[in-house]
């Protein structure tokens, strides 16, 4: 199974609000140069999560986005599933529909291994992913400006 790169922004977002914490809260802007992405894409993502309610912005001085404890401790599966929404694996129902959609066992097949894949990151928490040694290198991560 292949996450859509809007996933793997979101994901590499908690990672990066998860240690930073001590810190201080970062912008969408940092946390997008650090990624080296665009800003567009990350806001999009940013506010995904707000919406899930991992994370929280506040604007202004002082302000920043800050994980909230439902982010620190959210499954990882759940986060994926969230993120890439109920959609099966293959689009057996598309124009033209596959001729084979009445009586495919693929279809049933891919979505045991769909949940299977989910069900592997159900037990890891957004806490675990940022462990050493990916910890001390997403605390490294700047924004990547040319000199």
């Amino acid at each position: 199974m292949r996450l859509t790169k809007f996933t793997d922004l979101a994901l590499r977002a908690v990672m990066r609000l998860a240690v930073s914490e001590e810190a201080g809260p970062l912008a969408t802007r940092e946390v997008a140069e650090a990624m080296d992405v665009p800003y567009a894409h990350m806001a999009k993502a940013i506010t995904r999560l707000q919406h899930l309610g991992v994370l929280e912005a506040r604007r202004g001085r002082g302000g920043g986005l800050e994980l909230t404890p439902l982010g620190r401790q959210a499954s990882v599966g759940w986060l994926v599933r969230e993120l890439e929404g109920q959609d099966e694996v293959v689009a057996c129902d598309g124009d033209p529909p596959c001729p084979l959609r009445g009586a495919c066992r693929l279809r049933g097949a891919l979505r045991v291994a769909q949940e299977a894949f989910y069900a592997a990151l159900d037990p890891l928490t957004v806490a675990d992913l940022v462990t050493s040694p990916t910890g001390p290198v997403l605390v490294g991560l700047t924004s990547r400006r040319p000199e």
